[in-house]
């Protein structure tokens, strides 16, 4: 029998799920979020309660990306989206998705996300997403 795994981690999983299928979307110039998220979770086994959850937050970023990206844009005013890197654009849009979209806490959204910039990207990358998303939950109304 296998254990059973709590909703927290595979929440946490799953977000790692979903930045790995925007990053390769990313990578091969490709504009259908959720074909490439397929073909990245195929190749990785990757399990149904995973899939779910990169799932859904992939299908959100990919219908709500312009009105992300907008909303990313207002509040980090000296930092063009597209001169930033594939993980913190990435990490970004994932978790700007769930504030607006979703009914996470907002701290566990940018703690969730600050794991991640830290993970795939660096100690700056986090403190940056760290800052960005911080106004953009304040900006939600969400802090």
């Amino acid at each position: 029998m296998m254990p059973l795994r709590s909703p927290v981690r595979r929440e946490t999983r799953g977000r790692s799920r979903a930045l790995q299928a925007l990053y390769a979307a990313e990578m091969r110039g490709a504009d259908d979020l959720l074909r490439v998220g397929t073909q990245v979770w195929d190749d990785l086994g990757v399990e149904r309660d995973e899939r779910a959850v990169a799932e859904r937050l992939v299908v959100l970023v990919q219908r709500e990306r312009d009105t992300i990206d907008r909303r990313i844009a207002d509040v980090a005013a000296n930092w063009r989206l597209d001169r930033l890197g594939a993980i913190e654009r990435a990490v970004l849009r994932l978790a700007s998705a769930e504030l607006a979209y979703m009914d996470t806490p907002p701290r566990v959204v940018l703690q969730e996300a600050i794991r991640l910039a830290e993970r795939y990207g660096s100690e700056r990358s986090a403190a940056f997403v760290n800052g960005v998303l911080d106004a953009v939950a304040r900006a939600l109304g969400r802090l």
